[in-house]
């Protein structure tokens, strides 16, 4: 049996501003407003994962982490300077401007305004 995970639900303050920034540092597809009275702020990661930011009152921080190639890995870190993103190489410190990730050759932290913390992890 293979299984899948088809999407998953990320809480923001801000569902469309937290989807437009994941979406806008990691150079991927933001979708239209989806579900019940559109109050899904879709992200594609991939064919077979969608992000679906929702707004939350008292939203509750989540950790996402992504592997990506050493090229999609230096076009994000470019991405987070050019917007003057705050990233670093530990969970403990997402703003220490560092990428000597502890599990990998090169990796990141950085959050939203919300304070969910994401992860990219490079092989090389």
């Amino acid at each position: 049996m293979t299984i899948t995970l088809n999407h998953t639900i990320v809480p923001a303050r801000d569902n469309a501003a937290a989807a437009d920034f994941l979406a806008g540092i990691l150079g991927l597809r933001r979708l239209p407003p989806d579900g019940f009275d559109g109050k899904f702020a879709p992200v594609e990661v991939n064919d077979s994962l969608t992000l679906q930011f929702m707004a939350v009152p008292g939203a509750e921080p989540h950790h996402l982490a992504f592997d990506v190639t050493p090229e999609d890995f230096d076009e994000i870190l470019a991405r987070l300077r050019e917007g003057g993103v705050a990233f670093g190489s530990s969970p403990m410190e997402p703003d220490n401007g560092r990428i000597d990730h502890p599990l990998c050759p090169r990796g990141l932290f950085f959050c939203d305004e919300t304070g969910n913390l994401y992860e990219v992890m490079s092989p090389a």
